[in-house]
């Protein structure tokens, strides 16, 4: 007997497909349909206007109750809201026996003492005022 000296096929491999693969169809949910809103819309109801207030000063008010004569001037030195003890302020006559004068804000309490005609000084201890307020004082001289 005879050998079969024929080599053996071997099986040919599956040839490979150069076609694309279609991908996997998703299911997507249906774009929602636009409808009228449930509700009218509501106008805007109107709203009153505020106009910003700017702040009042925050003024101190001295009135000195006392006759210095005619023809003199009363005058206040100190420290705070201004005033200086080198060089007196001078007040407003607004009486027979009453000068007044209205300083600015200050945020410490204001210390003074007055002069007539911006030379003799009142006798006692120096006045002391508080911040925004309004004191009248009776100096002596």
């Amino acid at each position: 007997m005879k050998k079969n000296t024929t080599p053996a096929k071997s099986p040919t491999p599956a040839k490979k497909s150069t076609a694309p693969v279609p991908a996997p169809k998703v299911k997507r949910p249906a774009p929602a349909k636009k409808t009228a809103a449930p509700f009218a819309p509501v106008a805007k109801a109107a709203v009153p206007v505020v106009k910003a207030v700017a702040p009042k000063p925050v003024v101190t008010v001295i009135t000195a109750k006392i006759d210095i004569g005619f023809g003199n001037a009363l005058y206040v030195r100190g420290e705070g809201a201004g005033l200086s003890w080198d060089r007196g302020l001078l007040l407003d006559c607004v009486g027979d026996d009453q000068w007044t004068v209205t300083l600015g804000e200050s945020a410490r309490p204001i210390v003074c003492k007055f002069l007539v005609n911006d030379l003799s000084w009142s006798t006692g201890e120096d006045y002391v005022v508080a911040p925004g307020g309004k004191t009248a004082f009776e100096p002596a001289f």
